[in-house]
């Protein structure tokens, strides 16, 4: 992606964009950009927990909208990863606090005063005001999906308000694959997904505890070595341009799918 300024959104709630964020974000820095992730889910503010920053956080993004400090103090830099950046939500305040203009010119700010390379921006769920300020300053986004019906249907909701918008560069991004149930038919398979959005994936992530490990401890998956944590190393790879495979990911290989497969039952 050529985009500068990247929204990561999906329409529907707790499909895994506060850790696509995240983890793309330290997996561009991984691979020498300066990048800095926001948090725009003003009220909830979970993106600082799950990269382990909380107990740094001293002003936050609406502190900087209403000019009570300067966007340089309320910036979080990452000990762990050089060049990477954090710009927290605010807790305490609502979405109606964020004005989508001066978002704009903050993200400028970061971009031209600032001279960072890439702008991650964890939009909120939804489609409301929130969504609407978090992709005000994009120029491109990641679209994370589950392979399930209701995701994916919100999924092509949010694509077409972001072709509405402009944005021409939309990623995606399929979270929590499961490869036994896509065998058994019980799950979307990729192949599905692409065929209902007609969006090419920039990455694909199975479902892995260790997600939920790294969550809580506030260690980003792609500082690891989990099945996760190299899918979505590999997609920051991808964001950058290289030209890498997607992983075939392990098949049902029991005796029920033998037999499914034999008498081409799905």
């Amino acid at each position: 992606m050529n985009a500068k300024v990247i929204v990561v959104t999906s329409g529907k709630g707790g499909v895994g964009k506060t850790t696509t964020t995240a983890n793309v974000g330290v997996g561009l820095a991984k691979l020498g950009e300066k990048v800095v992730v926001i948090d725009v889910d003003v009220g909830l503010r979970n993106l600082d927990v799950v990269m382990g920053l909380e107990s740094r956080v001293v002003f936050d993004l609406i502190d900087v909208i209403e000019g009570k400090c300067r966007l340089q103090q309320a910036l979080i830099r990452d000990k762990r990863v050089e060049n990477l950046y954090l710009l927290p939500a605010s807790q305490t305040r609502d979405k109606d606090s964020l004005d989508p203009e001066i978002f704009k010119a903050a993200v400028k700010q970061l971009i031209e005063e600032e001279q960072f390379d890439r702008v991650i921006i964890d939009s909120p769920a939804g489609i409301e005001s929130g969504f609407k300020t978090a992709a005000a300053p994009a120029q491109g986004a990641l679209v994370v999906v589950n392979p399930e019906v209701s995701s994916v249907r919100d999924a092509d909701r949010i694509i077409g308000l972001l072709e509405a918008q402009q944005i021409t560069e939309i990623n995606l991004v399929i979270n929590r694959l499961r490869p036994k149930m896509v065998a058994s038919g019980n799950m979307l398979s990729e192949a599905d997904v692409l065929e209902i959005l007609g969006v090419k994936p920039i990455g694909i992530i199975p479902e892995d505890e260790g997600i939920l490990v790294s969550t809580n401890i506030g260690e980003p998956a792609v500082l690891g070595t989990t099945q996760a944590g190299l899918a979505f190393m590999a997609t920051a790879r991808r964001l950058r341009g290289e030209d890498l495979p997607f992983p075939k990911l392990e098949e049902d290989r029991g005796f029920m799918a033998v037999l499914r497969r034999l008498f081409g039952v799905k």
